[in-house]
């Protein structure tokens, strides 16, 4: 009896090791991304190593949430989302794990990544200016700071206050500028609005296209993908507007990213840490600047030819995680700034 009883303890035992093994198999993504926009790169990290990803897509405010309220036993093992700031808020949330991984470090610059390894930047898009080549001299352009200027009144078109991306924009300014100067930059750049905030980056390319302004601000990779849509009307739009970079005698232009981080309950966390290094890969880094038309966060990586023709610039190396800490600031000085 005793040995039937120490032969079943050792098949329960083979059992349980089976099954763990079989969940080392697969990764779970919660993604705020589209799902166009990622799962080519997960179904080719499938391929090249066997594991299974099964992919939750949802907003990010929705998949933090999510994780919130399922606590220990979330599935997830993987996070991504675009803008550092809502990184920042998943990792004040607890969300995320500090991850120590070698090639992350190498492979991704300091300022684009959280300095515990909580998260990573994939890919760089820049918030620029575009401005409509038949009535804007581009030698009048020069930085973000001078949209406040008195020349651009009733002539700028920009997203709402509540947007992460402009959010995160003045935060920069704060960090670069101060708070009383940003502020006072804010204020300056709501009086020379041509409209109220309505829409999405593409929506205030469409306006300066249109003539209803003359300039917008927009994340480079909205630009890119309106130029290399299938459809005629949406590529025209998109090539009556020309990319101007500010701050190129300074610091350089405001830059963010769409990035991942390892779940603080994740039950696979070495596929998850795998993956993240899969997508910082060579071949992941140019597929983000060939189909997404976002720019690799690692130097020396070739770029799409439709990149290559806006021509090369300076960026913003001021760590992104500051951009998570100054989000309260830069919110408040919004709205101190009457930003819709």
């Amino acid at each position: 009896m005793r040995r039937l009883g120490l032969l079943v303890s050792l098949l329960v035992a083979a059992l349980i090791t089976t099954g763990c093994g079989t969940q080392t198999d697969e990764v779970n993504v919660y993604s705020a991304r589209k799902e166009a926009l990622i799962k080519p790169l997960l179904d080719r990290f499938s391929e090249q190593t066997g594991t299974t990803v099964n992919l939750i897509t949802g907003s990010a405010d929705a998949l933090v949430e999510r994780m919130k309220a399922e606590g220990e036993h979330s599935p997830a093992d993987v996070l991504i989302t675009v803008d550092a700031g809502r990184l920042y808020r998943a990792q004040q949330e607890g969300l995320l794990a500090a991850t120590s991984s070698q090639e992350l470090d190498r492979q991704v610059p300091p300022a684009l990544r959280e300095p515990e390894g909580r998260w990573f930047g994939l890919s760089v898009r820049g918030r620029v200016i575009v401005y409509a080549p038949d009535r804007v001299d581009p030698a009048n352009l020069s930085t973000y700071e001078a949209l406040a200027d008195e020349q651009w009144a009733d002539r700028i078109c920009i997203r709402s206050s509540d947007n992460i991306y402009n959010q995160s924009l003045v935060a920069s300014l704060i960090a670069h500028d101060g708070e009383q100067a940003t502020r006072e930059w804010a204020e300056g750049l709501v009086a020379n609005m041509a409209r109220d905030p309505v829409g999405g980056d593409r929506d205030q390319i469409k306006a300066v296209a249109a003539g209803d302004c003359d300039l917008a601000v927009v994340n480079t990779y909205y630009l890119g993908m309106m130029q290399a849509d299938q459809d005629d009307e949406t590529r025209d739009i998109a090539h009556r507007v020309r990319v101007f970079w500010p701050n190129q005698d300074g610091r350089g232009i405001h830059v963010n990213i769409s990035g991942a981080g390892v779940a603080a309950n994740a039950p696979n966390p070495d596929n998850a840490q795998k993956l993240l290094e899969f997508l910082v890969s060579d071949a992941s880094q140019q597929w983000y600047a060939e189909t997404n038309h976002e720019y690799p966060v690692r130097p020396g990586v070739p770029t799409s030819e439709l990149l290559q023709s806006w021509g090369e610039f300076k960026q913003d190396d001021l760590p992104l995680v500051k951009l998570g800490e100054l989000n309260a600031d830069a919110v408040k000085v919004m709205d101190q700034a009457g930003w819709k």
